[in-house]
């Protein structure tokens, strides 16, 4: 398959000027992921996991990317323990400096994988809450989320998937108004 973005249309088969490779990294420098394991180097504390990414994709100097990635710690409330390697934060904590490290690149979409399914529940909110702000500053973002109270609450769109096929899909209305029976018992099972 191939996708649509801003315009212009990523995959195979997809041609152009640009070589195939070339374009999807095009796609990739606009896009922010964040998944459920975090996948920090656990040598590097938690300013130089970011400050790598900044330097290594955007060019910038050592010094230039750590400061962006002293401002992205600071934005998802973590500047404390910038110096921490990944074993010294919580869990919670982890998944922060993941979402700092991709906004440090400037993305126009992030993709959520499962963000808060490997986290403490007591430690879920604090990540929720940084997707939140991000929300509420307009940033675009697809989540693969089983936390449907902060989908309910923030999503734009909802589509609920079963066994890799959309079974129901709606807007931001969606949980008052599925009628699709599956996806209403789901619904119901969990808010």
């Amino acid at each position: 398959g191939s996708v649509i973005f801003e315009g212009i249309e990523y995959g195979p088969g997809v041609s152009d000027s640009k070589p195939k490779r070339g374009k999807a990294l095009d796609l990739r420098r606009q896009v922010g992921m964040v998944f459920q394991q975090f996948n920090l180097f656990p040598h590097l504390s938690a300013i130089d996991n970011i400050a790598l990414a900044v330097h290594s994709v955007t060019g910038k100097s050592k010094e230039e990317a750590r400061e962006r990635a002293a401002l992205e710690l600071k934005k998802v409330g973590l500047i404390k323990w910038a110096m921490n390697h990944p074993a010294q934060l919580s869990g919670g904590q982890q998944q922060r400096v993941a979402i700092a490290r991709a906004l440090s690149l400037d993305p126009k979409l992030m993709l959520f994988d499962e963000p808060t399914s490997a986290l403490d529940p007591e430690l879920v909110g604090e990540v929720l809450a940084v997707m939140r702000q991000l929300a509420e500053t307009g940033m675009t973002m697809v989540v693969v989320t089983h936390e449907m109270g902060f989908a309910k609450e923030v999503g734009d769109q909802c589509i609920f998937m079963e066994d890799g096929y959309t079974v129901a899909s709606g807007g931001a209305d969606f949980f008052d108004t599925c009628t699709n029976e599956r996806a209403r018992q789901f619904i119901g099972s969990v808010l």
